[in-house]
């Protein structure tokens, strides 16, 4: 469904994915994991088309995404949740999560469809919705970033790092939903620091260092890896 081959990024001098390639199967949950500064977000920026090439190619249901324009991509549906959520704290839930829907904005029927399904996956942003969205904890404010993504009916979500500052127990809340989002027939593509969490719920995962993918297997393969769990579980 989605599939990088052999993809180069360089930021000036600095080569930030180097020789990528990676692939998600329709339906699948697949994870990168990697410290900070590996190259996770520089692959989701890519993708999104955020990020120039410098060689490779990245597609998406057989269509080149190279040399797209992000917005063109999002409406054929790879949609990118990026790290930190980038909300607008002083706009209401309900307008960030409509700026979601923007490629989509002549649907206004599709829209409507679109929050119900997002209020019923997280009721909370229904009775917040008018309330800033800077005024709301870490945890909704991330429910307000994978609903505005979902706004623009991904069927490839790329989450990035969504337990970042999170309370365990709501990274919990999280993940859950996530599973949910995968199970309901969305693929995803979930970088992670929080390897324990993300591969429990996975299919597959790559591990990335220094813009490399240095290793691959499925769910068990890298929870029972000993290397996996020294450098990124803890035991």
């Amino acid at each position: 469904m989605l599939q990088l081959d052999k993809v180069t990024v360089n930021y000036g001098s600095f080569r930030a994915l180097d020789n990528v390639s990676i692939h998600a199967k329709e339906g699948e949950l697949v994870v990168l994991l990697g410290a900070n500064g590996a190259g996770k977000s520089s692959i989701f920026l890519t993708v999104s088309g955020l990020n120039k090439t410098g060689n490779g190619s990245i597609r998406f249901r057989n269509k080149e995404l190279v040399g797209m324009k992000p917005s063109q991509i999002v409406h054929d549906g790879v949609v990118h949740c990026p790290e930190g959520r980038k909300l607008f704290p002083g706009m209401s839930v309900l307008k960030n999560l409509t700026l979601g829907a923007y490629v989509h904005r002549a649907d206004k029927k599709g829209i409507s469809r679109s929050l119900e399904e997002v209020f019923a996956l997280f009721p909370i942003l229904h009775e917040k919705k008018d309330l800033p969205a800077g005024s709301l904890s870490g945890g909704q404010q991330q429910m307000v970033a994978i609903g505005r993504a979902l706004m623009g009916r991904p069927k490839a979500l790329l989450l990035d790092e969504p337990s970042l500052g999170l309370a365990p127990l709501v990274v919990k809340q999280v993940f859950d939903v996530i599973e949910r989002i995968n199970k309901a027939g969305t693929t995803v593509l979930l970088a992670e620091q929080n390897a324990y969490a993300a591969l429990k719920i996975a299919n597959r995962a790559y591990v990335i260092e220094s813009g490399r993918i240095v290793m691959e297997g499925n769910r068990d393969e890298l929870l029972n890896n000993e290397e996996v769990r020294k450098a990124y579980i803890g035991a």
